[in-house]
């Protein structure tokens, strides 16, 4: 299962169009639940006097046994399919989605965006596109579920079909290269196999679109950075840090620096790295979307924090004194002028940034300029701004390192925006 190439995919789209029970559905149809959860179902099933186990009854049982203690966590599941081995980054919350998708301890590689056939793109639907889009991810399986309710006609699934291909070549994807499948996860139309309900589409499964998608290069090239998720006390090793690989590669006896961690305590913060684990065992080395636990002689739990980046000592992570950015406006109820300051989630960091310089607005889906030297940006434009943080901050240019480039913009509870380094002054 391991030595196939691994794909972190992650489940988008309104937040009542189905995204967990297709994932539950996929899980079970590939028999990927494990044995003790679906036991647990079963048993509920035959309490309740259903003789024949059914997923539907399963899925409805769920909110009454959630209350008794049975649930189905659907957060981190894996499954596999023929070329592929997948990890799913489940959200269910929106607020859930946001945190996992920019300071989760997995970057979505492809996504697969959920749009009920009975009720078409909502505000989430289009949000989460644009989002995926901003964030980089490039892959895309798009699930017309709940085609049960639209009597499972081809013309239900070419209306949604229509509607959505529009809006994602509006946030800038090539709708050719993406899978439209129809499906009914509750009733396991589609998902793993193609359904009989269907037999005027032509195209994959569910599974086997997923199966399709190309294997994500790795950026093996560009230079170590590792965003720190968490630092713990082990005691008998000392300090582990915790975090994904996102470019470049690490091994033992390799010499590191964290940063802005150096820059906040003004001193060299780093060294060689005596250890690193993976799943629990002592590795070698590690490669991009290897979650890692590492130790660095001479480093301790107080020197680095969750938001601090390792990279090589002769090439650290970049901390900035400014950086031009473009921005897109998901959600703002005001207007956004200079001198605003929310708090910007760049990987694993989370710091406050003051919007400095608004330079200029666009039409999203164009690229086109509408107006130089703004005095505001509003909800649903695009903008080139320049930003300064408030503290220390590690982020890098997209041309340099588009994976230390992304970020999300959060206030009031929610993601204001989402954007790209394009260019950044380095602190003195």
């Amino acid at each position: 299962m391991a030595d196939k190439p691994h794909i972190n995919l992650v489940f988008i789209g309104h937040v009542d169009h189905g995204k967990s029970t297709t994932i539950g559905r996929l899980l079970w149809d590939t028999e990927n639940l494990p044995e003790e959860e679906m036991r647990k179902l079963e048993d509920a099933a035959e309490e309740a006097g259903k003789d024949t186990f059914g997923f539907a009854f399963a899925m409805d049982s769920l909110e009454e046994e959630r209350e008794r203690g049975v649930t189905i966590d659907l957060a981190h599941k894996e499954f596999d399919s023929e070329n592929y081995f997948f990890t799913i980054i489940d959200a269910p919350g929106h607020r859930d989605f946001i945190k996992n998708m920019i300071t989760g301890a997995s970057q979505a590689d492809a996504a697969v965006l959920v749009v009920a056939a009975d009720d078409g793109i909502q505000p989430q639907t289009k949000e989460h596109a644009y989002l995926a889009k901003t964030l980089g991810i490039d892959q895309m399986v798009v699930a017309v579920n709940k085609m049960d309710l639209a009597d499972y006609e081809e013309d239900g699934y070419e209306d949604i079909k229509g509607e959505v291909s529009e809006m994602l070549g509006g946030v800038g994807y090539n709708t050719d290269d993406i899978d439209f499948v129809p499906i009914s996860s509750f009733h396991g139309e589609g998902v793993a196999e193609l359904s009989d309900e269907m037999g005027w589409y032509e195209g994959p499964s569910l599974l086997d679109a997923l199966d399709d998608l190309e294997e994500p290069e790795k950026p093996i090239d560009l230079p170590l950075r590792v965003p720190i998720q968490d630092v713990y006390k082990i005691s008998g090793i000392g300090a582990v840090t915790v975090g994904r690989v996102e470019t470049g590669d690490i091994a033992q006896g390799d010499n590191i620096k964290f940063e802005p961690a150096s820059t906040r305590l003004n001193k060299n913060i780093g060294g060689e790295v005596k250890t690193i684990e993976m799943h629990h065992e002592e590795v070698e080395e590690a490669t991009p979307g290897d979650n890692i636990g590492w130790n660095t002689r001479g480093v301790g739990q107080d020197d680095v924090k969750k938001g601090d980046v390792a990279g090589p000592s002769d090439n650290p992570p970049t901390v900035v004194e400014s950086f031009e950015a473009q921005i897109i406006v998901l959600n703002h109820p005001n207007v956004i002028s200079e001198g605003y300051t929310p708090v910007f989630h760049v990987n694993t960091a989370q710091v406050s940034c003051t919007f400095s310089d608004l330079k200029k607005t666009m039409n999203p889906k164009t690229g086109e300029t509408i107006e130089e030297d703004p005095d505001y940006i509003k909800q649903g434009q695009a903008a080139i701004v320049e930003i300064i943080p408030q503290q220390p901050l590690v982020i890098e240019s997209n041309d340099d390192n588009p994976q230390m480039s992304r970020f999300a913009v959060r206030d009031m509870g929610q993601t204001v925006g989402a954007g790209q380094a394009l260019s950044v002054t380095e602190k003195e």
